[in-house]
């Protein structure tokens, strides 16, 4: 869970997650969207997905990133239980996960 909160206390990782929120997006066109090198959006990506938050699909040279909602779902809900929140899903509302920019139930 630390990994997931580290990732999201970066506000150019927060925003990448909040650009893959409309769909999968290529690596280069993410990279396109910040003021920084290649290699250190790179390393974003890389905390990104070691925290789970997004899946890299590689084609060939092309690397695109998609947002898994489940994992942030997860932290969010767990973050405010820590603070005695009591937030909850909706009786019979599974966890969700984001594929190829469609959210699907598990």
């Amino acid at each position: 869970m630390s990994s997931v909160f580290k990732a999201l206390s970066d506000p150019t990782r927060r925003k990448v997650l909040e650009l893959l929120r409309a769909g999968p997006v290529g690596a280069g066109e993410l990279a396109d969207q910040f003021d920084v090198s290649k290699p250190t959006m790179s390393a974003h990506f890389a905390v990104l997905v070691a925290a789970g938050l997004v899946e890299a699909e590689k084609q060939g040279r092309t690397v695109t990133y998609r947002l898994r909602m489940s994992v942030l779902e997860e932290a969010l809900l767990s973050f405010a239980q820590t603070f005695g929140l009591q937030v909850s899903r909706p009786a019979g509302d599974p966890p969700t996960r984001q594929h190829n920019g469609e959210q699907q139930h598990d």
